[in-house]
């Protein structure tokens, strides 16, 4: 059977149809009100995202000096700095700069120079550091040990410091400043390596919760300092409520 189709193109005009768009009104589905006892439709929420900023900086001061603040204020900083930034001067430097203490850091690095345990210690007496605590690798240890006597010493003071020991590459601080969880996370340790390093600084309540958890079970397992008052003082406490 032969089949004769006629496969001519079909021309369609624009004009043949009549595409009222105008009688398709969103205003009638009342998308600001937002009440969807009466509305099945609602505005959908926009997410609040913090403001961010890259920086490049050679060292600590001018960075808290330029970026300190903001920090604080819930930004998000990410920066690229020198060989000659020691990460570790951050730490003062904000508190200083912007004279707020910081009740609680807690930091895991690969390896901590003595300029920064200076600086750490010098917080910890003057009442800018509340509480600290350091995980420093196995392989910094296994290379260092000759340094522990003078960690121990300075910034052993009032029973607010904890230092632990285990296998670790990781390079994050936990900085708690009046409820506010920021967390400092990149490539920098505690001490110059004279390489280009990246850090970030965020205000991440979640972030920061995740990190503290497995921070804490390091602590518990690998801490090198022994408190045996820690139980007693606990007791103590429950008892007096």
């Amino acid at each position: 059977m032969d089949l004769n189709l006629d496969l001519a193109p079909i021309d369609i005009g624009l004009a043949d149809f009549d595409l009222d768009l105008g009688a398709f009104d969103l205003g009638a589905f009342d998308l600001g009100k937002g009440d969807t006892s009466e509305n099945r439709y609602v505005l959908p929420k926009l997410a609040k995202r913090p403001t961010s900023r890259s920086v490049k900086y050679d060292r600590a001061a001018d960075f808290v000096k330029d970026c300190g603040q903001a920090i604080l204020d819930g930004e998000r900083v990410d920066a690229l700095l020198s060989g000659n930034f020691i990460f570790g001067d951050v730490f003062e430097a904000l508190a200083v700069e912007t004279m707020t203490a910081i009740d609680d850091l807690t930091i895991s690095t690969l390896s901590i120079g003595d300029e920064n345990v200076v600086s750490l210690g010098n917080m910890l007496e003057t009442g800018f550091l509340g509480t600290l605590n350091i995980i420093v690798s196995d392989y910094f240890w296994s290379h260092n040990r000759h340094n522990a006597e003078f960690i121990y010493k300075t910034l052993d003071q009032g029973d607010r410091f904890q230092l632990a020991v285990a296998g670790t590459h990781t390079k994050i601080a936990l900085i708690n400043i009046e409820g506010r969880k920021i967390v400092a996370h990149g490539s920098a340790n505690l001490r110059s390596s004279r390489s280009v390093e990246t850090v970030t600084f965020e205000t991440n309540a979640d972030l920061y919760d995740f990190h503290m958890g497995w921070h804490r079970e390091i602590l518990d397992a690998y801490a090198t300092i022994r408190k045996p008052m820690r139980a007693q003082k606990l007791f103590d406490h429950l008892t007096r409520k």
